[in-house]
């Protein structure tokens, strides 16, 4: 239930959703919130944490009950999202593991693979990741230059990755790799790793970020890694930029909702600060300016909560718009880092520092602008229904 506005009901959002919302803070709470500041440090998670997740049933939210999911609807994976933020948490990558990279197995993965795999990346015994994202190639998926050549019953791998959340713990990967070089996008397929102890798999250096110090970001490195070609995903080779671009609207729409949650836990935030703060003898909420901006902050939330929801109904109803996607996750993205910006300048020059959660939230808060599709990307598709 939204702290700022208790009454807020999303269209989609059933006493079921409202309970896992409880259900999640009260986890996030206690296992994620105390421990920000050490997982930084650490530049990681604690390994326990994902069996935490696993046991809380946090990680297979929308995934099939068959294999230990609860079988709901991507709302379910929205209100855990947004719960993430409203716990200030920056360091956790779940949101990769359990609503993006696991739907990748469940949609594409035939009977043998989702029965071998699904249970331990529901349980948290396997962290997943996915390597997209290469030291030339962004955006651009279909000029990834990793190659994945079959030799026999297996795929030899070679190739370079970068910015791979959850780099330093995952069990499993999901590579993007040119199965035929000499095709543009009819020659990407996605081909599952299973990596501890896999000859030719190496994890480079943990990436210096601005912000999220505690997510595990990594450079992976491939060289002549031999994967079973039972592991790809799906029917034949050359799916893998198609089963791609059908995924992305559920990843844009988690980050819109960890940008909703953002964008709230700020405002919270400040309202907090400022009713405690004081400044020629009264609290800083009781200046008409402090007063007014936070309306405008609190207002603004609302616009960015609504228009999130607006997308993921759409999402639940079965329409999985390239475009309502890219508009739910350019609003959010923009707006909760201003919202954020003007959050910190009531903190002052406690705004400025990481142990305070604005300061983390302030550093954490642009790189949505920037994964999951830039914001140009974003105005890209979304100008191509004009």
């Amino acid at each position: 239930m939204s702290e700022l506005f208790p009454k807020y009901r999303a269209s989609w959002e059933t006493d079921q959703h409202r309970e896992l919302r409880q259900h999640a803070a009260a986890f996030l709470a206690k296992e994620a919130t105390p421990n920000q500041e050490r997982w930084a440090k650490n530049h990681q998670v604690d390994r326990e944490f994902w069996n935490k997740l696993g046991d809380a049933g946090l990680l297979g939210l929308d995934l099939p009950e068959e294999y230990g999911g609860a079988g709901g609807d991507f709302g379910f994976s929205a209100v855990v999202a947004e719960e993430f933020a409203l716990a200030h948490d920056s360091a956790s990558g779940w949101s990769v593991h359990s609503p993006i990279v696991a739907h990748y197995i469940d949609t594409y993965g035939n009977a043998e693979q989702k029965a071998r795999w699904m249970p331990k990346i529901i349980s948290g015994e396997t962290v997943l990741a996915i390597a997209m994202t290469e030291p030339g190639t962004g955006s651009d998926l279909q000029a990834v230059r990793t190659t994945a050549i079959r030799d026999g019953d297996h795929y030899v791998i070679n190739g370079s990755k970068t910015f791979i959340s959850n780099g330093s713990l995952c069990d499993m990967v999901v590579i993007v790799a040119k199965t035929d070089p000499t095709q543009g996008a009819a020659g990407v397929s996605l081909i599952v790793a299973e990596v501890n102890d896999l000859p030719g798999f190496e994890r480079g250096r943990v990436l210096e970020k601005v912000g999220q110090h505690g997510q595990d970001t990594r450079e992976l490195f491939f060289t002549d890694m031999r994967v079973p070609v039972a592991n790809l995903l799906g029917e034949q080779e050359g799916l893998g930029f198609y089963q791609l671009m059908s995924q992305l609207a559920r990843e844009r729409l988690v980050i819109g909702s960890i940008c909703a949650g953002m964008a709230e836990a700020a405002v919270l935030e400040a309202i907090k600060y400022t009713k405690q703060r004081e400044a020629f003898g009264k609290p800083l909420i009781n200046f008409q300016h402090n007063r007014f901006q936070l309306a405008e902050l609190k207002a603004e939330v609302l616009s960015i909560k609504t228009t999130v929801d607006y997308c993921v109904q759409a999402l639940i109803d079965g329409d999985n718009d390239p475009a309502i996607a890219s508009m739910g996750k350019l609003v959010a993205a923009d707006r909760a880092v201003a919202v954020v910006d003007r959050c910190v300048q009531f903190f002052g020059g406690y705004g400025y520092m990481m142990e305070y959660p604005i300061g983390r939230a302030y550093a954490a808060a642009r790189v949505n602008k920037i994964y999951g599709g830039t914001s140009e990307i974003m105005k890209e598709i979304i100008s191509r229904t004009l």
